[in-house]
């Protein structure tokens, strides 16, 4: 995004971010997307639990990302089993406070995943410790490891099976978290249209 300016008006900043916004989204790859929606419909055909990580603001995005496919797509034939590991806080904290952060998603990981679930890591920079471990885990356990990542994806993007790369700037928190909530409604809104029409 162009450099803010001290004169600039808050009409001429956002529409200053809004640009940068839409030119984050035309270059995301529709394959990646379309893999990822392909992950998570294997996943319920095969009665496979889906699990979203993530820390901060990307913490949100797994608990909004949970909520829209478990409940969203309104699915009462065949749910979607879909969870975040970040939303127990008492089980976050009790593993934090034991073990250390970085097994928070690890630990719980080690204890749900089953051969063939999902586990979903949010990050914008792809080098969170206890996101790293947590796909350690997953692979260990033979599961199907999908990253949401932006900047240039670190660790996180070279581990998983399958990505979807946010291609923004270093540190472009703010529009790498706007364009993973935009995935989370476009898979959640197309999941639900699909259902719809079989």
């Amino acid at each position: 995004m162009k450099n803010f300016r001290g004169d600039d008006t808050k009409e001429k900043y956002a529409e200053l971010y809004i640009e940068y916004l839409t030119k984050v989204l035309k270059n995301i790859s529709l394959k990646e997307i379309s893999n990822f929606i392909d992950a998570i419909i294997e996943a319920n055909n095969r009665g496979s639990s889906i699990y979203f990580i993530g820390n901060g603001g990307s913490a949100a995005t797994a608990s909004h990302f949970a909520n829209d496919i478990l409940i969203g797509v309104r699915s009462s034939v065949k749910p979607f089993k879909a969870v975040s590991l970040c939303d127990n806080s008492a089980v976050v904290t009790a593993i934090a406070n034991d073990y250390g952060y970085e097994h928070i998603f690890s630990k719980q990981l080690s204890i749900l995943l089953k051969k063939n679930d999902v586990v979903v890591a949010i990050s914008a920079s792809g080098n969170s410790q206890n996101l790293v471990k947590a796909i350690e885990v997953a692979i260990q356990k033979e599961a199907i490891t999908v990253g949401l990542t932006a900047f240039d994806g670190g660790k996180l993007k070279q581990m998983v099976d399958l990505t979807v790369h946010v291609p923004t700037k270093k540190g472009e928190y703010g529009p790498a978290e706007d364009a993973h909530m935009v995935l989370d409604h476009l898979v959640s809104n197309y999941l639900m249209r699909l259902l719809k029409t079989n």
